[in-house]
């Protein structure tokens, strides 16, 4: 998209974290906004500083993981702006243990946000893009989804299919609508509340011990748990993630992978899957 003046777009997740400061730079550069998010509070918050600084913005409480509360959203948009040119399918949870103990209603949480909503997400707003003569989609995966990190089992499941999803969405608009752009995002350690993102669960039959990264877990002399707390903490500023996100939309780029130094690790792990030699556990630094 050469210009976001005066188009319309959609952004999950906008109350916080990336998909509030992609939000930010979209209207800065004057695109008309839905944001959408389970958080009340936090988003009636972003859209009363969005609408303080002189943007046009209008908020729905909705949980991606339900399709009709999607369909909800990309109604609000074409009422009230009559047209969708931009969506960003950008809300998440996480949750941390390993694979064998969790529950059901566990992979069913993250993999409902995670995964489900981008689906919903994609299957509710492309057409309108589509209808509205072209414009992008953005999907918000993660390294975790061209790499694996142990006890976030059901994170990487989901993450690894935004990003195959998203791979072959591309294709096919490239062959049936042209005029519209894919681009996923895998970010690497972002300052997001991601490692608390159980606060917008529903008591639903989590795991006793399910926690939003491993509680306790410890390899190779490392507590995971604190380690990702840590690397969260000090991670990329959401801000900066917005940034490359919103210069890959307007060259039209597939791939955002926030941290440069990162892409070693999505070679060395498939060429541990040509070889057959085990998985590596990686933590990488902030750099």
């Amino acid at each position: 998209m050469d210009s976001f003046d005066g188009k319309v777009g959609v952004v999950t997740g906008a109350a916080s974290g990336i998909g509030r400061a992609l939000a930010a730079g979209l209207a800065a550069e004057g695109m008309r906004l839905v944001l959408a998010d389970v958080e009340a509070s936090a988003l009636d918050a972003a859209v009363e500083q969005f609408r303080s600084a002189g943007h046009t913005v209008e908020g729905v409480v909705a949980d991606v993981s339900d399709r009709a509360q999607v369909e909800a959203v990309a109604a609000v948009a074409i009422d009230r702006f009559g047209a969708l040119h931009f969506a960003a399918n950008n809300a998440g949870v996480a949750i941390g243990g390993p694979a064998w103990e969790l529950t059901e209603a566990d992979w069913q949480w993250v993999l409902g946000v995670d995964l489900w909503g981008v689906i919903h997400g994609v299957s509710v707003f492309t057409p309108l893009i589509i209808e509205a003569g072209g414009g992008h989609i953005v999907n918000t995966a993660s390294m975790a989804g061209l790499t694996s990190t142990p006890f976030m089992a059901p994170y990487n499941v989901a993450k690894h299919g935004v990003v195959t999803l998203s791979e072959t969405l591309a294709l096919e608009l490239a062959m049936l609508a042209p005029t519209v752009g894919v681009t996923v995002v895998c970010p690497g350690w972002v300052k997001t509340g991601i490692n608390r993102s159980e606060r917008n669960r529903r008591d639903d039959g989590a795991a006793a011990d399910a926690e939003p990264a491993a509680d306790g877990a410890v390899a190779g002399g490392i507590d995971l748990r604190s380690t990702i707390d840590g690397l969260i903490a000090t991670g990329l500023d959401p801000d900066d993630v917005a940034a490359q996100v919103i210069d890959a939309v307007h060259t039209r780029r597939f791939s955002v992978l926030t941290h440069a130094g990162w892409s070693s690790l999505v070679t060395r792990r498939a060429e541990r899957l040509v070889s057959g030699d085990q998985p590596e556990l990686v933590l990488p630094a902030n750099d």
